[in-house]
């Protein structure tokens, strides 16, 4: 199986840069992009010579996001003319002058954006708990008396254990 070397090919796409310097960039990959073994299921015809591929967790990321702009997306054109038709505008140009419609190309964009950005904090950005953030939220969020309960209930589980 040919090993992928998803670093040293493209550290200008894998590896931050710190500075405005042109130099080397050395880092370790992300998880992101360390390749991953891969076992075609067995529905997968026997034309193909392998039964295992390495896949990258970035490209399963960049499948789901294909699929959703390929399929769903194109869908906000919909939403947009029914908006439009409730709202008896002609085009979104009217909404910002001198943008002549522009923004009615948009609408898929739109959709788009909203599912990224969404995606991007559910499934790939590492989401990092401290007992500091924990404890700054039961003090913003509870009552005196919930934080007690927390208290008393949180004693009586450590207590058990």
């Amino acid at each position: 199986m040919r090993q992928h070397q998803s670093t040293s090919l493209s550290p200008w796409l894998t590896c931050p840069r710190q500075d405005l310097s042109t130099g080397w960039l050395q880092c370790d990959a992300d998880p992101l992009f360390k390749p991953e073994p891969f076992t075609l299921p067995a529905w997968i015809p026997g034309w193909f010579p392998w039964k295992e591929m390495e896949v990258l967790p970035v490209q399963w990321h960049a499948l789901c996001l294909g699929l959703f702009a390929s399929i769903i997306a194109p869908f906000g054109g919909f939403f947009a003319s029914g908006f439009k038709r409730e709202f008896k505008i002609k085009d979104f140009g009217d909404s910002i002058p001198g943008h002549g419609g522009i923004t009615d190309r948009m609408d898929c964009q739109m959709v788009m954006a909203v599912f990224a950005y969404i995606y991007l904090q559910s499934f790939i950005v590492s989401q990092s708990v401290s007992v500091d953030k924990i404890l700054d939220q039961i003090l913003t969020n509870l009552s005196f008396e919930e934080q007690q309960a927390l208290f008393t209930r949180l004693g009586q589980m450590i207590g058990n254990s």
